[in-house]
């Protein structure tokens, strides 16, 4: 369910990039940022 929504908001952002090319860069800089907390967490898991 999770990998659905984060494609879907993959498709929209490259939409919005391709598309409309009024994007902020600010959008862009959290977006890489989102990635690449939620891949430390994916390759970390959890460990209590």
């Amino acid at each position: 369910m999770l990998w659905i929504i984060a494609v879907i908001l993959f498709v929209l952002w490259l939409l919005g990039v391709v598309v409309f090319k009024v994007t902020g860069a600010l959008i862009h800089v959290a977006l890489i940022v989102a990635i690449v907390v939620g891949l430390v967490q994916l390759f970390r898991g959890r460990r209590v």
